[in-house]
């Protein structure tokens, strides 16, 4: 059985993709499952959240894409946390422009991940909010999406832009790319508004919504400082034990596709 390979994504920045795919490829290491974070966003964040140092990478995703370095190469373990990196830095920025005129250069991730792909149950894409050339080669690599999203009224409106541009990718680019799921995030049930637009979410998108909801939480906000996902920080914090849950549901809908 080959890899599961999913973009994190959400074209609105702040709303909690690096941390969703940080405590996700944590919590799928905890309950037993192989895995490798991709990290598509040249800010680095999802290498360093893992506990890689971003200045110290001999090779990243960078030359991946570029094709002088393949996975087997660029990878690095996160002791601490579990699973593979493949890590990013400032490097990537200029691959925008640099894979503009090269061949095949939506194919670039995906013809890597697939020499990988039977090492690992699931790759992990964190995906840059913009829809860039990076993000369009992590949304040709995948079988699926999972969008984070705050349950705030200008976040529907975000969605609609995400769901046209997966329609677009499946449409063209890559037949097997699909929502998995919506996945409610900094969620505080005290918030009335909240609760009203989780419910337009669910009877919108119905079971596409995860059931999993991560509530807002200040130990997952303090990980990142220190180069940790919340799971592996903080394992008994609600935030850390959510994520955890959120695994085993993913691994559940995994059996169902």
């Amino acid at each position: 059985m080959s890899a599961r390979i999913f973009c994190v994504a959400n074209q609105k920045g702040g709303v909690g993709k690096t941390t969703t795919t940080v405590n996700l490829a944590a919590g799928l290491a905890k309950v037993g499952q192989r895995v490798l974070m991709i990290d598509l966003d040249p800010q680095g964040n999802a290498t360093m959240g893992s506990g890689i140092d971003k200045r110290k990478l001999e090779m990243s995703v960078y030359d991946v894409l570029l094709e002088s370095a393949s996975i087997t190469e660029a990878r690095v373990r996160s002791e601490k946390c579990g699973y593979d990196v493949l890590g990013s830095n400032r490097d990537l920025a200029g691959a925008e422009v640099e894979l503009v005129e090269v061949e095949r250069r939506d194919k670039r991730l995906k013809e890597a991940i697939a020499a990988v792909a039977a090492e690992y149950d699931f790759v992990l894409i964190d995906c840059p909010p913009s829809l860039s050339m990076l993000t369009l080669n992590g949304l040709c690599s995948a079988h699926g999406v999972v969008v984070p999203m705050q349950c705030e009224y200008f976040a529907l409106e975000g969605l609609t832009d995400l769901v046209n541009t997966i329609k677009q990718v499946h449409a063209n680019m890559n037949k097997d790319l699909q929502i998995i799921g919506l996945l409610r995030v900094m969620f505080d049930p005290r918030i009335t508004l909240q609760q009203q637009v989780s419910e337009q979410l669910k009877a919108h998108f119905g079971d596409k919504v995860f059931n999993t909801v991560i509530p807002r939480n200040v130990r997952l906000a303090e990980a990142p400082s220190y180069g940790l996902p919340g799971v592996v920080f903080d394992p008994n914090a609600r935030g850390s034990q959510a994520y955890v849950e959120f695994a085993k549901e993913m691994v559940d809908r995994i059996k169902k596709l």
